[in-house]
């Protein structure tokens, strides 16, 4: 994959759907979300016609704060998975990934007042509006070894949403696939909150 890649979607959606591409403009996953759904049921696919599926992310859990999302390839073997800190994350998202049921990854916000400011700017009439392009959370994504792999970024951006990912050092596929699965469940799930 060249990097960054860079992920869109639309803020108005029923059934979330994103996009990742690379540094050339080239499709590495749409990511569509099932709408309605009290267990979390995702597809990621190849192509936007959505006829190629790659992984599937389900939730362990029926709408719970802390629940575990697990990723599976299209013969159903396990990849990983993704765990919010519970309590941990209220303040300042944080997120564990998993290889079976050992944390090789964390991701956690790099700055949490980004978020509030964001979040209160945008209960305000008119300058709600501009919020997109004023504040810019970002998420780091480290080893449990305390290596800094990856940084997810929000970018400016009106009525879509907009994240860049830079990777900082080589990573077996495998763990690269773990990580990026991994930081498109935490979009969709952060989004939510602001």
């Amino acid at each position: 994959m060249n990097y960054p890649l860079q992920i869109s979607f639309k803020l108005l959606a029923i059934a979330q759907q994103l996009s990742v591409t690379d540094a050339t403009g080239n499709l590495i996953f749409y990511v569509k979300q099932k709408a309605f759904k009290l267990k979390e049921a995702v597809t990621v696919f190849s192509d936007v016609a959505q006829t190629q599926p790659r992984y599937t992310i389900n939730a362990d859990k029926v709408l719970d704060f802390s629940a575990r999302y697990h990723f599976a390839d299209t013969s159903g073997q396990p990849v990983g998975s993704v765990k919010r800190q519970g309590m941990k994350s209220i303040w300042k998202a944080r997120y564990d990934v998993l290889d079976g049921e050992t944390p090789v990854m964390t991701i956690a916000e790099e700055n949490a007042w980004i978020k509030v400011f964001d979040a209160l700017l945008g209960e305000v009439p008119i300058v709600g509006m501009f919020t997109g392009y004023l504040f810019h959370p970002a998420y780091l994504v480290t080893h449990v070894n305390g290596t800094l792999l990856m940084r997810l970024e929000k970018q400016p951006a009106f009525f879509e949403g907009k994240f860049t990912i830079e990777k900082y050092v080589d990573m077996p596929p495998v763990e690269e696939t773990r990580a990026l699965l991994s930081l498109l469940m935490m979009i969709l799930l952060e989004r939510r909150r602001g």
